[in-house]
């Protein structure tokens, strides 16, 4: 088994074509907002929404630069995917059909100089969703292949894997609930406070499996993660641009979810670049990336390194608030969801 980021060049050129539509929407409607307020360019927040994989603690890279003593920021998180795989070899089938909606709330507070405290609250509503059309109908329309999602019953919810002829997962009921809240903390190690600034920040966090397994909306099991995360800008001859990047480690506990063949680590990283032409405005162009979180499978859901882009940027809505907006796509094929529209509200106080 060959598990990597690498596909053939047709495939490539229809992805890159299809996310420079996107980007052309977003500038569009990113242009058309007179809102004229200055913000730092931070990493997206979000991670890998596959059914099998957002169960866990995977964490968001996270900004570089630790919030200041006594300052509070809170965040509203909303991602929206569209999953479809149907694959098979000759032990093992999976079938992931559905859309999954995940609202998280989420906070941190500056505690001392250089650290920073935080949680993440999040709720998960399943079902068969309502993007299917829409999907077909834009594949056809710039001929990117459909993967079967164009034979399979329309907004239909069905998460099935086989091993050796036993069935060992099957979700095929909608329904929401609460999902595993993390708790998180930052340590700022460098930061050149400049008006363009150089920072580095240590970050970690601990999932604790307070939501329901059976219905993936958590794994059952306790992770730990820690990473690093840094950023560096730099002036331009219009507006400024921020390089970005985070590395680390998850570590778990056994959970529920195909026990016999979860992983009991992770990696993971993100690499970045947001661009301020304006000060109320940056585009961003994200790619993050983690190691397989199961084993024992030819599958690439399951068993292949995971990569997904996403494009988008953050509008400056007041002094003190922002509100990122993005669009990610499985560069690596079936690792990730088809399709997330991401929408994060960030306010500090």
């Amino acid at each position: 088994m060959t598990c990597g980021f690498l596909e053939s060049s047709a495939t490539v050129s229809k992805k890159r074509d299809k996310f420079l539509f996107h980007l052309l929407v977003l500038i569009t409607v990113f242009l058309s907002s007179p809102l004229l307020y200055a913000f730092d360019i931070a990493p997206f927040y979000t991670t890998n929404q596959s059914p099998l994989v957002q169960i866990y603690g995977l964490p968001s890279a996270g900004s570089a630069i630790v919030l200041p003593q006594g300052k509070k920021e809170f965040r509203a998180t909303l991602d929206h995917a569209s999953n479809y795989v149907d694959d098979a070899t000759v032990r093992e089938t999976i079938l992931l059909d559905g859309e999954t909606t995940r609202l998280t709330l989420g906070g941190r507070y500056g505690l001392s100089k250089d650290l920073e405290l935080g949680v993440a609250i999040p709720a998960l509503v399943r079902g068969g969703g309502f993007l299917d059309g829409f999907i077909i109908n834009y594949h056809d329309l710039f001929g990117f292949p459909q993967g079967g999602r164009d034979q399979a019953p329309s907004n239909r919810l069905l998460y099935r894997y086989s091993r050796d002829g036993v069935e060992t997962l099957k979700m095929d009921s909608s329904g929401s609930g609460l999902g595993d809240i993390s708790l998180m903390a930052g340590y700022q190690l460098y930061h050149d406070a400049n008006q363009y600034p150089r920072a580095v920040a240590l970050r970690a966090s601990v999932k604790l499996p307070t939501g329901e397994s059976a219905s993936l909306n958590g794994s059952g099991s306790t992770d730990v993660s820690v990473w690093i995360t840094a950023s560096d800008d730099y002036r331009l001859p219009l507006g400024h641009a921020t390089l970005y990047a985070a590395g680390g480690l998850m570590v778990m506990t056994k959970g529920d979810v195909l026990p016999d063949q979860q992983r009991d680590h992770v990696g993971f990283g993100t690499i970045g670049v947001g661009w301020n032409p304006l000060s109320w405005i940056a585009f961003k162009v994200q790619m993050d990336a983690h190691t397989p979180f199961y084993r024992d499978s030819d599958l690439k859901p399951l068993a292949a390194n995971a990569a997904q882009l996403l494009i988008g940027g953050t509008l400056g809505l007041s002094e003190r608030t922002t509100l990122d907006i993005a669009v990610s796509e499985d560069i690596a094929t079936t690792t990730s969801p088809d399709v997330v529209f991401h929408f994060n509200l960030s306010t500090r106080f």
